[in-house]
């Protein structure tokens, strides 16, 4: 799916830094930890809790977070809808990257067990 180039700069461009509590906020809404959301971003792209620090402080956009990113082999492996949008149908590859993480985010949100976001 082909995203308009307004929507893909506002993205590229967004600080990590802006969106990491919503995420810690959605899981903790939901009853999980941290702890399991540091897990699942450190499974899409290989940061340690000290990198995810680093990129929370330093306000690195997501563009320069996913360059960063060693994607994990089987990120390809998540499928399906965020935002009305089918994750595998994503042709830029930073919003795919980010999408990636959102429906990590849902489904760590949802209750979904650890070993089945990871896809391992």
């Amino acid at each position: 799916m082909k995203t308009d180039e307004k929507t893909l700069r506002r993205i590229h461009t967004m600080s990590f830094a802006s969106v990491y509590p919503l995420y810690v906020a959605k899981a903790e809404k939901k009853g999980r930890t941290k702890a399991e959301l540091h897990q699942v971003i450190t499974w899409l792209t290989g940061f340690d809790d000290a990198h995810i620090a680093r990129h929370v402080e330093q306000e690195t956009t997501f563009e320069e977070f996913f360059a960063d990113a060693h994607l994990n082999e089987n990120a390809p492996l998540i499928k399906g809808v965020i935002c009305g949008v089918r994750v595998e149908d994503i042709d830029d590859p930073v919003m795919q990257q980010v999408r990636y993480l959102d429906k990590l985010v849902d489904e760590l949100a949802k209750g979904k067990a650890i070993e089945k976001i990871l896809r391992s």
